[in-house]
Order: C-alpha cells, then structure tokens, then sequence
C-alpha cells in the first residue's frame, strides 16, 4: 500500500567517512561495536529535529518536512552540534579503549560526512516498513559520489544543495561551490562546508557565560520537548514574539556570515515605546547561548542554558546579570524589578514551555489522523 501524496521537505544523509576501509583491516566484531555506537550518536542528535528514515550500513538517512523546520538554520545548528558530538564521541571511545586489535587502533581514522537536499518525497508503506521514494531521495543519495575531497581534501564535510540552501535562507562564508554531474539527475549546484574547520572554530571559541553564581535573577522552567526544539523556541523569531507578555517586533540586523552566531545583532521593539539591541556574545546550539541586552540605560548579559532531561524533556536554566547607569548596590534590585514587573521573562518562559506542550499534542493528533 502507498501514500501517494507528495510532500516537500529537507533530506539529510550522514555518513561515517573512512568506514570500508576501517572495515577492511579490522576485526570484525570490535569494528561493528564501535559503528553501533557512532550510529546511536548520529541517531540521537537527529531525532528530535529529524525524522530517522533508516539506517544505511555505514550511514543515517533522515527526512523532515518544511513545517517540522520552519527556521532554516536550525537544520545546520543541528548539523554542527551532531559533528561535534560524533567527534567527541570517537575521542572518547578511542581513549577509554585498552584493546590492542586493529579495529581500536583505527578509530580515530573515521569520520563524517552530511548530505543535505530539499524537495519532494513520497512516503511509501509496504506492510510494516515506510521508504521514501522520489527523484530527490536518489539524489540525496547519489551525492554520495561526490568531488568535494579530490577538489578540497576534506574527509569532514556537509554538501548542501542549492535548492536546499535557498529553502533554509542561508548562505554560508567560508565554503567550496561546485557543479555535480549525475545521469538522469543532470547537473546539481553544491555548496559545502569544513566540518574539522568547523569543530575548531566551536570548540575554541571564547567561552562567555554568566554562572549561576554570579547571576542577580536566575530562571529556571522545564519544558516538554527536546533541546533542540526548546532552541528553536528561543530563537525563531515568530515563536519569539509568540511567547512574549507584551507585542514584540523581532529583527535581525547583523548576522556575520550570513548566519546566527557570536557577534549577530538583533533589534526588538517591545510594545511602542521600549527598543532594544541584542548582541550575541556566545553561541553553543543546542547547549546554551549569552547575550547581551542593551535598553532603558541597561545593560544586560542573558544566558540560557539547555539540560537535556528524560523523556524529550528539558531544563532551562537563564541567569542574568546586568548594570544599570546608577550606582554599582542599585543593579541587582534594577535588574530583578525590570525583569519581574515590566518586563515579566519568568511568564515568557512558562508561556514558552505551554505553547510547546500544544504545539506536541497537535503533532501528535496530525499523526494519529
């Protein structure tokens, strides 16, 4: 049986580089602990944004429809935050291994690789198992076979399409254009990014973070959905303004790159008469991000920090710490007045956390019918 109607959405694929030949020389049941293991930390940092279609030996191929990520970016955060993890994740395995085998000694070796594509697909159900099926599905996977290593010599990429590129309403610096050639699919626009670079550029990057120590008002609100979903509450503009107590106007002044990230600026007008700027000085996806917002003659640093609880739940933690243009005993009572009765962010979040509630059960019903 089919579903035969056609839905548009984005189409990733993650593949662990260097496996075949990891495979090749290795014992063979080390070998597939260690991919098991890298699979699930593929897996788990897909889910909540991504829909797993199924695992391809050595690689994920996920799908998620244009509704299911409204804010284009989200989907290359999540991209990043799942290098970062696979990383880490091969860092830690090879450290805490004391097997001598082939199989242990070559885990640094691997690596990843993203496929990433936007078009039309086709959910087709046979018995108990669901294929997508579309012109756009093989050419996803036909990226595979690409000439981003010879051109660049990078064994850690992410290839976006230019159709998939346009839909998330992003064009990054830094990266390798090139044309791709496929029988049947003809020519195909690719743009594609250093993921080791990448890695570097996060992990290094200045750590700016206000404690709970040393914050004058801290928040504190779980939240019934995954990390990545509470972000994308957080950030998106129009959920922005969905959670506020009052009108606001949310607009982006200064992305460096063409993205969100340290040293973006946001301006937001806050019913008539109170504008604010909002400066971005740490940008962790997924983890936690600080900002700095400037109104009223404040000065505000804003952190928010996502912990990842059971059940796709989360824990967000915000700490504040700020100076007002009066003496340096005044901050602390300013700053927990402004954010208590003019500017209530405790009900923001509770409003954030409810709407995310309706949001799930409406996914929930869609799914059901």
């Amino acid at each position: 049986m089919a579903d035969t109607k056609t839905q548009h959405g984005y189409l990733v694929l993650a593949d662990i580089s260097g496996y075949t030949s990891f495979l090749a020389g290795t014992e063979l049941e080390h070998a597939h602990e260690i991919l098991a293991e890298l699979l699930e930390e593929i897996v788990n940092r897909f889910q909540p944004v991504l829909t797993i279609s199924k695992l391809e030996g050595d690689a994920v191929f996920a799908y998620a429809s244009e509704e299911a990520v409204p804010r284009g970016e989200t989907l290359l955060e999540l991209i990043e935050a799942t290098y970062v993890a696979f990383r880490e994740r091969v860092e830690v395995v090879h450290r805490r291994t004391t097997c001598l085998c082939n199989a242990c000694r070559a885990i640094p070796t691997l690596d990843l690789k993203f496929m990433t594509h936007h078009g039309d697909y086709i959910l087709q159900r046979v018995s108990t198992i669901t294929e997508l099926v579309g012109s756009d599905v093989n050419l996803v996977h036909r990226l595979m076979k690409n000439h981003v290593a010879e051109a660049t010599g990078w064994r850690a990429y992410a290839l976006f399409t230019e159709a998939g590129l346009k839909q998330m309403g992003l064009q990054p610096e830094g990266g390798h254009a090139q044309t791709e050639s496929y029988e049947h699919l003809g020519e195909v626009q690719t743009y594609s990014l250093d993921m080791r670079k990448r890695y570097q550029e996060l992990i290094e990057a200045r750590r700016v973070f206000v404690t709970a120590e040393e914050a004058q008002m801290a928040i504190h609100q779980v939240c019934p959905a995954p990390p990545p979903v509470v972000w994308e509450w957080l950030n998106d503009p129009h959920k922005r303004a969905q959670c506020a107590f009052q009108e606001v106007e949310f607009q982006a002044i200064l992305r460096p790159g063409g993205r969100t990230g340290a040293g973006s600026r946001n301006h937001c007008v806050h019913g008539k008469d109170v504008a604010m700027v909002e400066n971005i000085l740490d940008w962790k996806p997924f983890d936690y991000f600080t900002v700095e917002q400037i109104f009223m003659g404040l000065h505000v640093r804003l952190t928010c920090q996502l912990e990842p609880l059971p059940n796709d739940q989360t824990h967000l933690h915000v700490y504040l710490h700020g100076r007002g243009p009066l003496f340096r005993f005044l901050d602390r009572p300013i700053i927990v007045f402004m954010h208590t009765k003019l500017f209530p962010i405790q009900k923001m979040y509770e409003k954030a956390a409810r709407l995310m509630q309706e949001a799930a059960g409406e996914e929930q019903m869609a799914d059901s019918g």
